[in-house]
């Protein structure tokens, strides 16, 4: 595992690296150019506030393609009687904060620090970080953001107020954007987008196809 200087903006090439179970790098900062720099490499950060900023890339890469998202029956009669409408880059703050503040099963606090959720809301201000918003009723009860590199979408987190709401939001995201996204980084396992047809792919092949599009940027 590589220790990152705070002067320098660099990480070892994860293609080449494996690191210990995925975890590549720890220090440097939480800068916007670094975390840009990071998602384009195919790191992400993931640690404990007011401990070490720890980096990761792990083998395998848990995703999901577009065209393989499944829909229960429960959810299409959901989604067909527009119980949510939804919306794009209407509300980035508040989503982060709600993400923030949602408790993960068999995690205390948050992993998402002040200082990373600032450095998130700049990514936002520039056009690189985006939120999806779930409304019931004229209030916001899910949804997620994440960055876009060229036709990759990096989810990054997501929260609900009412039940089904963030999946709703997930599902029309992707059926909407199935001709712009190719594939959807989910980075770690959860069973939540396993339901909804996520899978795990080598390292190597999630790069790929990462590369391609920061080329196409």
């Amino acid at each position: 595992m590589v220790r990152l200087d705070e002067n320098e903006i660099s990480f070892p090439d994860p293609e080449l690296y494996d690191g210990h179970d995925g975890l590549i790098a720890y220090g440097g900062d939480l800068s916007v150019e670094r975390i840009w720099f990071a998602y384009q490499l195919g790191i992400f950060p993931w640690y404990n506030p007011g401990e070490e900023i720890l980096w990761w890339s792990p083998d395998p890469r848990f995703i999901l393609l577009p065209d393989e998202i499944k829909v229960s029956k429960s959810m299409r009669k959901i989604m067909n009687r527009n119980i949510f409408t939804f919306s794009e880059n209407q509300n980035f703050r508040e989503v982060i904060k709600n993400c923030q503040q949602s408790h993960r099963k068999g995690q205390s606090g948050t992993w998402l620090s002040d200082e990373l959720m600032n450095s998130f809301i700049k990514l936002h201000e520039y056009g690189l970080a985006k939120s999806i918003e779930v409304w019931q009723d004229g209030e916001l009860v899910g949804g997620f953001y994440g960055l876009q590199i060229g036709n990759v979408f990096c989810g990054e987190s997501m929260f609900a107020k009412v039940s089904n709401a963030s999946k709703a939001g997930f599902i029309h995201f992707v059926e909407s954007n199935k001709d712009q996204i190719e594939l959807i980084d989910c980075q770690s396992h959860t069973e939540h987008l396993e339901s909804l047809g996520a899978k795990m792919i080598p390292k190597k092949e999630f790069l790929k196809i990462l590369h391609e599009n920061n080329e196409r940027r």
